[in-house]
């Protein structure tokens, strides 16, 4: 099968394919008309700009994906209990298994975390504390799912849990790609903590008036005060009766988180056994001045006894705030998570063109940060890979061609890929990722600029050879096509199966003759844009680089002979005057 479709091609599509290349290069390169083919290169490379800005893809850091995991992150005010917290968290625990429904088969478990490691991971604040809780979801790899998505359950999960009264909600799956932060995140800074209060307040009041749609709920790290009881010590009456407030602040110690009082040893193993008051004296502050202290008198040396009461009183109070640091600066951070449908891109891009007009102090300065951030840092490393990588090239070829002339000729092959990555992702509107596609059109240099490579070598080689200059070029193209078509070709299709997800179990195929073949996967969104880029920049380039190649070359060439003729004709007159 595979012989005969080879003698097919080779006997009967490719001699046609190539009389019409031929045909296409003789018009090409005749007087007058290789000026509509720059024309219509820049045609298209003005139409890919405008149709890239009148339906621009969606642009992310990283690509998104059906996610395998949903967070819900539960925060309640500061200072609820830990029994508090779980109550909520049992509550949001059963409205989000009758979001899911019994015997999903999507849905491998549903963890719930209370006080420990319940935070978010982007969240400045601690992830250990009395007042937060977690719930998990896990569902099964993305090959078992049948072709279902798990992204609608984002926004059910969130409408399930919106209501729950005093709770600050954040839902979100787990995200792709290395830690890059929130994807909205607003970060005021200020070297004074009661002008950068005030206007992290303005701005969340601002902004939530704008109601920009896609904005899951935006919420500050900002704690203005958090719960305290202090125990106020009459020094007094601690001198009196002989008595130091260390000793004091050492048996409230031992009542509320115990005292190592010796060791069990098993084997070889050693545990710490500790001693503490009984609940009761924990949970009531109360019943805990009512404790007697027990010491020793070092004037007399006697044993005495009193309660705590005598010594210290109870005060309920609020403590200091909190407001980090970044940067050395006080900084207060607004954040969210999006919605599932939106781009963050979009929407930091309305954020940034709101606050733009939003009076501000002197001392207040306000920046967008997070993945944003991080998309900014990515975009500028990869153009400064793909000036030095075009720099690199420009120069080899110089050494090699020993001519600019030529060298830019080939070079053109980069607009050329360009081009067709623009069209590619307007017309597909597949999502562009700043790192995976920025990576694809780095690597794709190589390879376009090897074609171009290809031509002008060969042409070079038959005008060595005695061919005359529009002869050689037709020859030459038309003899390269071959080589330029296959090595395009072989890379396409190798790239094909990476871009549309396809997997196959070799193992099981010749074992059980099950290849177990399905597409997409937990890696087929990541590979997307990186082998995309490369599929519309190589496919485009290929078929451009056979005709406007050639077509460059030729006015390169007339290029010099005009100019050879005009310094021939100053000399002329030079001598003659």
């Amino acid at each position: 099968l595979l012989r005969k479709l080879i003698e097919r091609f080779q006997e009967r599509l490719l001699p046609t394919f190539m009389d019409s290349h031929q045909r296409l290069l003789r018009w090409s390169i005749t007087r007058g008309h290789p000026k509509w083919v720059l024309v219509s290169v820049l045609a298209l490379f003005l139409g890919g700009i405008a149709l890239f800005a009148i339906r621009p893809p969606k642009v992310s850091f990283f690509p998104s994906r059906d996610p395998n995991y949903i967070y819900a992150y539960l925060k309640l005010p500061e200072g609820a209990s830990a029994e508090y917290t779980y109550q909520i968290a049992q509550i949001a625990y059963d409205r989000v298994r009758k979001v899911l429904k019994p015997d999903n088969p999507l849905v491998t478990s549903i963890l719930v975390n209370v006080g420990v490691g319940a935070g978010d991971a982007f969240d400045r604040t601690s992830n250990n504390a009395p007042n937060r809780a977690k719930i998990t979801v896990a569902f099964v790899e993305f090959r078992k799912r049948g072709g279902r998505s798990t992204r609608p359950y984002l926004d059910s999960i969130y409408t399930a849990l919106a209501d729950l009264p005093g709770v600050n909600l954040l839902v979100e799956g787990d995200r792709a790609g290395p830690p890059a932060g929130k994807p909205i995140q607003i970060e005021i800074s200020s070297e004074n903590p009661a002008l950068a209060i005030r206007a992290s307040q303005q701005v969340k009041r601002y902004l939530d008036s704008l109601q920009v749609p896609g904005i899951q709920d935006l919420s500050t790290d900002l704690v203005l005060g958090r719960p305290e009881i202090r125990l106020l010590v009459d020094r007094e009456r601690t001198l009196r009766a002989g008595i130091t407030s260390a000793q004091l602040g050492s048996e409230l110690r031992t009542a509320l988180y115990g005292k190592e009082a010796s060791k069990f040893r098993e084997g070889e193993e050693e545990y710490p056994i500790q001693i503490r008051y009984a609940e009761d004296y924990q949970r009531n502050p109360e019943q805990l001045l009512a404790h007697r202290i027990v010491f020793r008198d070092l004037s007399d040396g006697r044993l005495k006894q009193y309660p705590l009461s005598s010594f210290a009183s109870l005060s309920y109070t609020s403590g200091p705030g909190l407001i980090r640091r970044k940067n050395l600066k006080r900084t207060i951070t607004l954040s969210s998570d999006v919605l599932p449908g939106y781009n963050a891109t979009e929407i930091n891009n309305q954020l940034r063109k709101a606050l733009q007009g939003f009076p501000l102090p002197r001392e207040v300065s306000i920046r967008i940060g997070g993945e944003q951030e991080e998309q900014a840092k990515a975009a500028g490393f990869l153009q400064r890979a793909f000036l030095l990588a075009v720099g690199g090239i420009f120069l080899i070829l110089i050494a090699q061609f020993n001519s600019i002339g030529k060298s830019l000729v080939i070079l053109s092959q980069v607009l050329f890929s360009l081009i067709g990555v623009i069209w590619g992702f307007a017309l597909t509107r597949i999502e562009f990722s700043v790192v995976l596609a920025g990576v694809g059109i780095v690597a794709l240099l190589g390879v376009v600029i090897k074609n171009g490579i290809l031509l002008v070598e060969f042409i070079e080689e038959l005008r060595h050879r005695g061919y005359r200059t529009r002869q050689a070029i037709i020859e030459g193209a038309s003899i390269r096509l071959k080589p330029v078509l296959l090595t395009a070709t072989s890379t396409v299709l190798g790239l094909i199966p990476l871009a549309v997800g396809f997997n196959i179990d070799f193992v099981s195929l010749f074992t059980d003759l099950d290849p177990k073949i399905f597409f997409g996967g937990d890696t087929a969104f990541f590979w997307l844009p990186l082998a995309s880029a490369i599929i519309f920049g190589l496919s485009f380039a290929t078929v451009i680089t056979l005709v406007v190649v050639p077509v460059l070359y030729y006015l390169h060439h007339v290029g010099i002979l005009t100019w050879e003729r005009r310094i021939r004709a100053f000399r002329y007159r030079f001598l003659k005057d």
